[in-house]
């Protein structure tokens, strides 16, 4: 036998399976349906993607791209090695081979824990989380005349009043438990721009002035227009014993009851039920229709920004001469999640809407919570944004519809 022949039948023996080594030397592409338990990858530039069910992974070093439109490119940094058989090709430069122990799929981290309130001697974190998809505060521009600065190290008394005391002798008109101080342990701006109301419970502190501290805070600033909008987007802490409330109040000195109150967004002892309310009279069987209020069920309150909104068209109405009183016939809108839930006039005789201001406070204990204490811990009331437009979010003409779809404060 010549010496090409011996080359030539040495050769052979490598050919695959099943080949007819006859045609080997031609250079054509081998088979779609690649046979034989020895598989061998085709040269570059001839593979073919196998029909489905047959696809097989070459061993290492034999790896091929497969040809264009067989693989979606993944989102920036979010790519992730897939599980066997469902191969993509990672973004160009971001391809590394992972080590066999991490040869399974790798998950982004879980997300924090669900914040609400958390009774225990370390203080929590301040939540940052939102709602897929829900516009930032400072998105809302148009129309605004009033945001307040909530940047880390402005005082918060550059904005707000800071009450202080236990509201004596009547804890606040209510039997609260509370010490409302100045203290930046119990009111601060964070890192991040927004506003934290602590509540602190230590029951067994030997200082009784420091075994429930609190923050209730009051905007230097008043509504100011006969019509517009107030809103703020809050994280609520839900817990027995703890009461959080946005609300408003005329400016001082006023007649309670008689000029008004109204409350925004409030809870107690942890049953995330919202209380959207209007004020005008004592709680005796005469004044009663004179508490009007209607409840939002918001079972995740505590755990993101909830949006509240509440509107106001009362220009025009007018006021009675000699006395600063409204004369009444303005209209009220409450809104939860940007969805109307509650509606009403304006009261006569209440203090014209131009002349309120806004409240922030976390309560602790007291009648409303039915004499029920909250456990040692802190508890935060988080404000992610708080602002003044001159017409709700969708215009006037929003509200109108708005207006002949809601329902009318039920009486308490």
């Amino acid at each position: 036998m010549s010496f090409f022949n011996q080359l030539k039948n040495k050769a052979e023996e490598f050919l695959p399976f099943g080949q007819n080594r006859g045609q080997q030397g031609s250079g054509s592409s081998p088979h779609q349906n690649y046979p034989g338990r020895s598989y061998q990858h085709p040269p570059p530039g001839q593979w073919q993607q196998p029909p489905p069910g047959q696809w097989q992974q070459p061993p290492p070093g034999q790896w091929y791209q497969p040809p264009p439109g067989q693989w979606h490119q993944p989102s920036p940094g979010q790519w992730y090695p897939p599980p066997q058989g469902q191969w993509q090709q990672p973004p160009p430069g971001q391809w590394q081979q992972p080590p066999p122990e991490q040869w399974q799929q790798t998950r982004p981290p879980p997300p924090p824990p669900p914040y609400g309130s958390y009774p225990n001697d370390a203080p929590p974190p301040v939540p940052t989380g939102s709602r897929p998809g829900e516009t930032p505060p400072g998105a809302h521009g148009p129309g605004v005349y009033w945001r307040p600065n909530f940047s880390a190290g402005i005082p918060v008394g550059e904005e707000f009043e800071q009450k202080q005391g236990h509201g004596d002798p009547w804890g606040w008109g209510n039997n609260e438990l509370q010490n409302y101080t100045a203290e930046p342990s119990n009111s601060f701006y964070t890192p991040d721009g927004k506003l934290v109301l602590r509540a602190v419970s230590r029951p067994a502190h030997p200082d009784p002035e420091a075994r429930w501290t609190s923050a209730r805070l009051v905007s230097r600033r008043t509504l100011a227009r006969p019509d517009g909008c107030l809103t703020a987007w809050l994280t609520l802490p839900c817990a027995e014993g703890i009461w959080p409330a946005f609300w408003m109040l005329p400016r001082e000195p006023f007649v309670w009851p008689h000029e008004g109150e109204v409350d925004i967004a409030e809870t107690w002892n942890g049953d995330c039920q919202n209380h959207s309310c209007l004020h005008w009279g004592f709680f005796t069987p005469e004044d009663a229709p004179k508490h009007l209020v209607r409840q939002t069920h918001i079972p995740d309150m505590a755990h993101r920004p909830v949006r509240f909104d509440f509107a106001w068209r009362c220009g025009g109405t007018g006021i009675r001469e000699g006395d600063d009183k409204s004369a009444g016939g303005g209209r009220l809108m409450w809104y939860v999640d940007g969805r109307p839930v509650m509606r009403n006039i304006m009261p006569p005789g209440t203090r014209p809407i131009e002349d309120w201001c806004i409240l922030l406070n976390v309560a602790m204990g007291g009648n409303v919570c039915q004499g029920r204490e909250p456990r040692e811990g802190a508890y935060d009331l988080v404000v992610h944004g708080l602002q003044l437009a001159e017409a709700p979010e969708g215009g006037w003409g929003r509200f109108e519809n708005d207006w002949h779809h809601c329902v009318d404060g039920a009486v308490m």
